[in-house]
């Protein structure tokens, strides 16, 4: 059986960085905290407007906190507990790190009512490229299968 007021412990510090970082003045209402055995090996919140940096939010400095603080890009085995349901973005890069599960606060469609609507990402996602509204055009595709044929080949691919 789950243990909730653990997981309660860490959605609420989640919770408190984004609040924190709202009353503060230091950028949107978002706040993570990624949870490995136990113990927070990674927190932030919306670090957008402080760093100038759009990927700035807080599921992705969290999870490169996490990383740097345990020097792997494999998050297997932790949590991520955020105040917010996660964007396309910062759904990708849980993944991408191995996280095992997610707990939100807030939907998609609580950010969507305060203006941070993602719909409109999901749905372009589905459409075939040449109908995106956003121009996407394939380039040099076999000067670029260099770097992919000596990755092939190197030894961070076992990592």
């Amino acid at each position: 059986m789950e243990n909730n007021s653990q997981h309660e412990k860490f959605m609420r510090i989640a919770i408190q960085l984004s609040t924190k970082n709202v009353s503060e003045g230091l950028g949107g209402p978002f706040g993570a905290v990624v949870v490995k055995d136990g113990e927070i090996i990674g927190e932030s919140a919306n670090t957008v407007h402080q760093t100038i940096d759009p990927t700035a939010h807080a599921e992705i400095a969290a999870i490169r906190l996490a990383c740097t603080n345990l020097k792997t890009i494999d998050l297997t085995g932790a949590t991520i507990y955020t105040s917010c349901e996660p964007c396309p973005m910062c759904l990708g890069a849980i993944y991408w790190s191995g996280i095992d599960t997610i707990y939100y606060g807030n939907t998609k469609q609580d950010a969507a009512a305060i203006d941070f609507d993602d719909e409109f990402i999901y749905q372009e996602i589905e459409k075939p490229l040449e109908s995106r509204k956003l121009p996407i055009k394939q380039l040099l595709r076999n000067e670029a299968q260099q770097a992919f044929k000596l990755w092939q080949k190197s030894p961070l691919k076992e990592e």
